[in-house]
């Protein structure tokens, strides 16, 4: 701790002023002084682990990795305050919050990333855990048996037929007759779970699994190729997949006390939705140009009956916006105009003095690179938040890797902000 002195001649060399009360400065400089700490880390994290707890159950491109919201939580936040991750895609924020004794929550326009934040953050009965795993060994059997049937172990059998509905639309494009069989199967089970919590992470684990077995390239190539998947293959994906969740659960549940409130809000947040006062925002907002979640989840989100259209429409930073036909600097202004929406809204959502923290990196527009952060911290200027730090880290090679015509991201910022005009109580 520091002297209140102290606290006034630290913040006159931070800000070239006083920043307010006696009160205001020692609080105010301890926390720049948790900024300074960040500034000393190595945030490369090489070979950290990353998918423990839940945060394998689900892909999705472009994640950070947990342990860059897991330092900025520890030193911009304290336990039991309110931590929020306004574009929080997979809920990784979100997890590292609660473990870290937080209050979370996260908003995000996909309702796919909502239903997979939710199902991560999820706590399970003992009653919950046993109807899962039956469930699970109730498509690994059924998942023998097809297979079985393919080789023509079992006489006189047709091939098999779900009575559950599948959904409409161009299934039979992306997806081999008996997979829609086997996978229609299995959501109607996932359905058929008692409680939300068990429909949730059971429906998170069903969706993991829906790419794999399609005809869709990959998580982040949305083009049609032939794959070499056999009779069973999603049932027993499904089956493996759902075992692994469950696992992931039981062990964020023991670390996670339930006491620790997580929202999960599906919502454009342009929108400005209702998240009340928080005390830090740690997010990775869209990179212009970069992803079209929107098309790399469609055949998920055609499965479990969202609405991938009003998806679309809502999606921040989709490379559909950015390969029309117009200059460079008005595809920026889109980008701009969404964010002066954003920053107007959170100024009145992060309490007076608290840290705004974004991971970004540039972005290729119509070969131009764009200096993403450079944008968030003028916007954020404009409506009262100070640059307090940035710190540029390196990628992996083999993490975000952006559509080829694009580039590839190969290090990223991470932008500190503090609200100098929000609330204070």
């Amino acid at each position: 701790m520091f002297t209140t002195l102290e606290a006034e001649a630290i913040a006159r060399r931070l800000y070239g002023e006083s920043p307010g009360t006696a009160e205001d400065q020692m609080r105010d400089t301890n926390s720049l002084v948790a900024v300074r700490r960040l500034e000393q880390l190595d945030w490369d994290f090489a070979g950290a682990k990353t998918d423990y707890l839940t945060h394998g159950l689900h892909p999705y491109p472009a994640k950070y990795i947990p342990q860059i919201p897991n330092a900025l939580i520890q030193e911009l936040s304290s336990v039991e305050e309110t931590v929020a991750d306004v574009f929080c895609g997979s809920g990784t924020t979100l997890i590292e919050a609660l473990t870290l004794k937080r209050h979370a929550v996260g908003v995000d326009a996909s309702p796919l990333a909502c239903l997979i934040s939710r199902a991560k953050t999820a706590r399970l009965t003992a009653p919950e855990v046993e109807g899962l795993r039956s469930l699970a060994e109730r498509a690994s059997t059924l998942a023998d048996t097809l297979c079985d049937l393919e080789k023509g172990s079992l006489l006189n059998v047709g091939p098999y037929v779900s009575a559950a509905p599948r959904p409409p639309g161009d299934i039979a494009f992306w997806f081999d007759a008996f997979v829609v069989e086997e996978l229609a199967e299995a959501l109607s089970w996932c359905r058929s779970q008692e409680t939300e919590a068990a429909r949730t992470v059971a429906c998170a684990a069903f969706s993991s699994i829906v790419v794999n077995v399609s005809r869709q390239d990959s998580d982040t190539r949305y083009v049609r190729r032939v794959k070499n998947i056999k009779a069973g293959d999603a049932l027993r994906k499904f089956a493996n997949a759902l075992e692994n969740a469950v696992h992931g659960v039981i062990e964020f549940g023991e670390l996670a006390e339930p006491r620790f409130r997580c929202t999960v809000i599906n919502s454009s947040i342009l929108d400005r939705p209702d998240i009340g006062l928080i005390d830090a925002m740690i997010c990775s907002p869209p990179y212009p140009n970069a992803w079209s979640y929107h098309l790399y989840h469609r055949t998920r989100m055609l499965w479990l009956g969202m609405d991938q259209p009003k998806f679309k429409a809502e999606e921040i930073g989709s490379h559909r916006k950015y390969s029309r036909k117009a200059p460079t600097d008005e595809k920026v202004a889109v980008f701009r105009s969404e964010m002066r929406v954003i920053f107007e809204w959170l100024r009145s959502c992060l309490r007076r003095g608290r840290y705004a923290a974004f991971v970004i990196g540039h972005s290729i527009i119509d070969g131009q690179l764009v200096n993403n952060a450079d944008i968030l911290a003028g916007i954020g200027e404009e409506f009262g938040f100070r640059e307090v730090s940035r710190i540029t880290r390196n990628i992996q090679v083999t993490k975000k890797a952006f559509n080829p015509s694009i580039g590839k991201i190969r290090q990223e910022q991470i932008l500190v902000l503090q609200n100098r005009k929000g609330i204070h109580e």
